[in-house]
Parts: C-alpha cells; sequence; structure tokens
C-alpha cells in the first residue's frame, strides 16, 4: 500500500506549499497529492479553493489575480502560494506526484508543462497521476494524450464512477475512505484499476484501508504510517 501526503502533508504543515511538501518527503511518502489552478496571468498555482479566504490572507477568485499579485499574499501560517513549476522543482522527481485538476481550463496548461519537465528534467510519465472531480478536464486531458495514468476522483461509491473510468481508460479509481467498503474495492480491482483512497486521517483507517488491500491511501498525516 502506497503513502501519498495529501496536499503536502497538510496535517502538519500549512497545506498545498512548499514546506508541506517537504514535510511530506521527510516522512518517506510514495507520493505527493496537490490542487492546481490558473491565475490570471495563466500559470498554474497550487491551492485547493478557487477563493483566497480559507488558507490565505487575501480575498476573491483566484483566478482573478495574476502570479505577481498572488505572491503579495501568503497562507495564513505566513508560507509562499507556490507554482506547479516551483513544485516540480523542489520533487524534482523524487517521489510520485497526483496533481489534482481544481481549477476550469487546467487540464491543458497542465499536460504542457509536465511534458515540457519530462523532457528536460527527472521526471518521467510514469511518476504522475492526473485526477479530478471534473470528468470533463480528464476527457479533454485523454484526448490530447494516452500517457499519463488518469485518476478518476469521486465523492459517491466506486460502482458509480466505473463507466467513466472505463471510457477514460483510468488507472485509479479515488474514492473517500467514508464511502469505501471490501466489496468496493474488489470490484474496482477485478475491473483492472487501482484503488486510491483520501483522507485516511486515523491509524485505525489506515489499518482498514490496507486490509481491504487498497493500491494507496492519501493522508494529512503520513508521519502515522
Amino acid at each position: 500500500m502506497k503513502i501519498y501526503g495529501h496536499r503536502g502533508a497538510a496535517g502538519l504543515v500549512a497545506e498545498n506549499t512548499i514546506e508541506s511538501i517537504l514535510e511530506a518527503l521527510n516522512n518517506n511518502v510514495k507520493g505527493v497529492e496537490i490542487d492546481v489552478h490558473c491565475c490570471k496571468s495563466g500559470e498554474l498555482v497550487v491551492i485547493h479553493d478557487e477563493t483566497l479566504e480559507r488558507t490565505t490572507n487575501g480575498t476573491g477568485l483566484v483566478s482573478e489575480y495574476t502570479l505577481q499579485e498572488l505572491k503579495q499574499i501568503t497562507t495564513i501560517e505566513g508560507y509562499k502560494i507556490p507554482t506547479l513549476q516551483e513544485v516540480l522543482e523542489v520533487i524534482d522527481g523524487r517521489c510520485e506526484l497526483n496533481v489534482e485538476l481544481k481549477g476550469i481550463h487546467t487540464a491543458l496548461p497542465t499536460l504542457k508543462l509536465l511534458e515540457e519537465q519530462i523532457l528536460k528534467t527527472n521526471w518521467e510519465y510514469k511518476h504522475f497521476i492526473i485526477s479530478s472531480f471534473d470528468h470533463s478536464q480528464l476527457f479533454e486531458l485523454k484526448e490530447h494524450t494516452s500517457k499519463f495514468k488518469i485518476g478518476v476522483l469521486t465523492e459517491e461509491n466506486i460502482s458509480k464512477v466505473l463507466p467513466v473510468a472505463h471510457d477514460l481508460e483510468a488507472f485509479s479509481i479515488h474514492p473517500p475512505i467514508s464511502t469505501l467498503t471490501q466489496q468496493a474495492v474488489d470490484k474496482a480491482k477485478t475491473q483492472g484499476y487501482r484503488v486510491y483512497v483520501w483522507t485516511v486521517n486515523t491509524k485505525t483507517l489506515m489499518e482498514q484501508s490496507k486490509s481491504w488491500n487498497v493500491d494507496a491511501i492519501i493522508t494529512d498525516f503520513p508521519n502515522f504510517v
């Protein structure tokens, strides 16, 4: 069972920051999961919400700020909002990376940036999973390449998204721990999908996930493992 740090190591250091990602790496994770939005000037920035209020000292929509403006804003804890480019440079292929497409129109910019990095750095296609709850973005990605692993995110039971996973030729399905059952895991794996479950934040749930033979857990607390 692989251990992925959720938004870095969100339970230990401010989510989706370079510092949080480094903390995840210090805990020897197999992978890191992050979220991306496009800002007004076109760059991909790593932040979960479409608005700034919850995690930063800013207000309003991420999409209405240029990168230069976002760099003047900090998280509540005082950290900078990173770009996807900066995250890729920091990790440099040392672990896998699950890029969740959060903002609209992020599929093709993400594809372009990742392919550029693969050409000139230590990153390889096999290091990446691209996931989203917005399955239309995954179909858009699929129209342009079949080289990246696709993860189908769902807030429901795995069975609800099996048809989408089939049409996308997905690599993995990413359900919440709250809907997961042994039967659901077995059904997905029988059809050839990996199961990456989120967000698994207690030792009891980690052990349960392991007993169900999931392929990976995504956790805020990689230090628990």
